[in-house]
């Protein structure tokens, strides 16, 4: 307990503002809020310096993938000239064969990155970087199963950031699993507009 609570008064200004900068996404993308993504974006690129100082090389690769995807997220839910984007859902099978994939992607990667790093916690950490990478499309294209994703992501997340001294961080992301339980929710609400695929890939 003296170490966590240690661990909350060492939280930096920087930290305390990119965690609320993505409370914020990720209220403000259950929502479908556009305005999700400069919140993603500004956010991100705080935590890219963050997790190269704590020696998360996968993650500070991921949050700058995330630079990307905010831009590119935005520009996804703004097109005037394409289709309103409306929630999706994929077929089952669609899933597993992607969980397979994404999972044998995660062994190999940090598998070639215990060859060249030496850091602790390499498999989770690309484990977390792969999938969220993939998740991170899914909203983008407002899969719904996305939240689905991301409340297992973020057990893990949080177990990882409490190992590394980011309790702040730790604790944002055992609020996300909330916040993912309330998108999902919130991503039902368009059964209407919802056209499910056939269980053909």
């Amino acid at each position: 307990m003296e170490s966590f609570l240690a661990q909350l008064t060492s939280t930096s200004g920087l930290e305390g503002i990119a965690v609320v900068l993505a409370l914020a996404y990720v209220w403000l993308a259950a929502r479908q809020n556009i305005w999700c993504w400069p919140c993603a974006l500004v956010s991100t690129a705080i935590y890219t310096w963050l997790f190269w100082h704590v020696s998360l090389p996968f993650h500070t690769g991921l949050n700058f993938y995330y630079l990307i995807m905010a831009v590119y997220g935005w520009r996804q839910w703004r097109n005037k000239d394409a289709e309103i984007v409306t929630v999706q859902s994929w077929a089952l099978k669609r899933h597993v064969i992607c969980i397979l994939g994404l999972s044998i992607s995660a062994w190999m990667l940090s598998q070639f990155a215990s060859t060249v790093l030496d850091a602790n916690f390499l498999y989770l950490d690309a484990f977390i970087t792969v999938f969220s990478v993939f998740t991170t499309v899914l909203v983008a294209h407002k899969v719904r199963e996305n939240w689905l994703y991301w409340i297992v992501i973020n057990i893990f997340a949080a177990y990882l950031y409490f190992a590394k001294d980011l309790a702040l961080t730790g604790i944002l992301f055992l609020c996300y699993i909330g916040f993912a339980i309330y998108g999902y929710s919130q991503w039902r609400t368009e059964t209407g507009n919802l056209e499910t695929e056939s269980d053909t890939v």
